[in-house]
Order: C-alpha cells, then structure tokens, then sequence
C-alpha cells in the first residue's frame, strides 16, 4: 500500500477531549504494530520512508501528537508535555488493541516511547527504538531548538518554506532536494491568504518559556526513572554530531536501565530522519531480530 490512512482517536484532557490523528499502513489486521512518533516540532509524515519498508510486517502507525498536523491543538498550552502525549497514545493503543507494540521515536517521541515501555504492571512496549534522545536534554540544544519554535512565518511557495527549513535543520544530514521536499510538504498548510504556514500551534513553545531551573531538574528526573525502569530490548541511535543527546550521556544509557545497544550515524547531529538506506536497515534488522 503506497499511501497511509488517516484516522482519529478523541483522548482526554483536563478541558474536555481533542482527536489525535494517526497515519496507519499496511494490513489493518495485522496484530504487530510498530507506533512511530515524530520529534517536537515535526509530524507523522516524517515516517512514510520507513512505514513503507515496515509495512509488510506490521501494521505501521504514525500519530501527529497534540497540537501538530491533523490533530486538535489543545485549549491549555501547559499540557504540551511529555506525560500528556504519553496519556494520548496510551488511549490510542488501546484503540489498536495489538498483540506485539514496537516503537520508534525520534527526539520527543522518543521520550515519550520511554515512559510509555516503563509503566508497569503490564508494559505495553516490547522493542524501543529511542533515536537521538535521552534523559539529559542540554541547556545549548534546549535554548538553539527554543530559538525557532512558535515564531510565527509565512512563506510564499512549499520551496521557499523548504530553503527555509533547511536552514534550521542541516543537522539531519545529507538528503536529496527531493527527500527534502517530501519532509517539507506536510510541515505545511496553506492559509486563505495563500501563504504557506507551519503546521503546528506556535502554543507549544510556552512550556519551554516557562520552564525553570527546578522544573526543569524535576523533568530530567523523572526521564531517568522511566529509563531505569525500561525492560524492553533498546536501540538507542545518535546522530555523531548531536547537541542534544552527548556522548557522555548516550555511554550511560548503555550502563544503565535496559543497557541500551548504541549505533552512531556520521556526518549527521540531531536528529536522523530514518530516510538513508543505513538508518532504515538498522532500524527493521533491530525490529525484526528474534
């Protein structure tokens, strides 16, 4: 199947419900699914590559998390937070009602993957893919990423937003200006102006606005109990010039908790986009391994 589904899920929050989408492939009677969840500003659509390479072994399922893509934005901007996205896809697993949960999370999907393979009594993940994240989160990369985000722009054309895009995200890594198009068309919607708008609520910026010193401690604490609670076998990936997951920290996730197994991606920072070749045959022999 070359083209997902897209469905909703209405979840709650503590103003009422929003839908969150999700974009399904392959058979949707498959038991085994792997949930890929994109990084703080992107959406489920960065997946199509590698859904398409999982799809004949999975049902592969891509939400956009609150408030980005085909999903609701929410009315209180102070639940743009990890233990809120993890709350979304617990109710949308449920939805799914699978038999074998994989997981594949890029930045904050990978954070949200962590907490959501540590609860217990029952966990519900079996494999996680945790690429280009940690429990630590870096003042430098919090503060370049907090730069860009929720700053309102307009573009004239899908290849102005593009260039632009490029800009801030060269840290991926090579890709082609095709591939680069591919990730910019669903970053976009279309005003009545015209003009060409990101996609996400500029709201989302106003957690990291409002964080402090002791928040902040509090939240690092809380990744690292989830992460020493993790059971699951985990392939933790990081892109060789990453700011926002260290070498000192990513050597620690492979001594603590689940003992992660590392691979690292020259030439890229954060975070790889699971396009090339290289990341995709990594990712399924990972997944598909006994």
């Amino acid at each position: 199947m070359n083209q997902p589904r897209l469905h909703h899920v209405p979840c709650l929050n503590s103003k009422g419900l929003h839908r969150v989408a999700y974009w399904e492939w392959g058979d949707p009677q498959n038991s085994r699914v792997l949930l890929c969840v994109h990084g703080l500003t992107r959406q489920g659509r960065d997946f199509d590559v590698l859904a398409k390479a999982m799809s004949e072994h999975y049902r592969v399922v891509c939400p956009d998390i609150a408030g980005r893509g085909e999903s609701d934005r929410l009315t209180d901007p102070q639940e743009y937070v990890v233990p809120r996205y993890a709350a979304d896809m617990v109710t949308l697993l449920a939805r799914l009602n699978a038999e074998t949960v994989h997981w594949v999370g890029t930045s904050m999907g990978g954070l949200i993957g962590m907490v959501v393979a540590s609860l217990s009594p029952r966990p519900l993940v079996s494999k996680l893919v945790m690429n280009d994240v940690g429990p630590v989160l870096p003042p430098q990369a919090i503060a370049r990423i907090g730069a860009y985000l929720g700053v309102p722009l307009r573009w004239d054309s899908v290849e102005q937003a593009a260039d632009y895009l490029w800009t801030i995200s060269k840290s991926f890594g090579s890709h082609t200006r095709e591939q680069w198009l591919a990730l910019t068309r669903p970053m976009l919607r279309q005003a009545d102006d015209g003009a060409w708008r990101l996609h996400y609520d500029p709201a989302i910026a106003i957690p990291f606005q409002t964080s402090t010193n002791e928040s902040a401690a509090a939240f690092e604490a809380y990744l690292w109990a989830a992460y020493d609670a993790l059971q699951c076998p985990t392939l933790l990936l990081r892109g060789a010039d990453s700011d926002l997951l260290t070498p000192v920290h990513a050597q620690e996730m492979t001594q603590r908790g689940p003992r992660a197994r590392l691979h690292q991606f020259a030439g890229v920072g954060h975070a790889p986009t699971l396009i090339a070749d290289d990341q995709v045959q990594l990712v399924r022999e990972f997944l598909l391994a006994a």
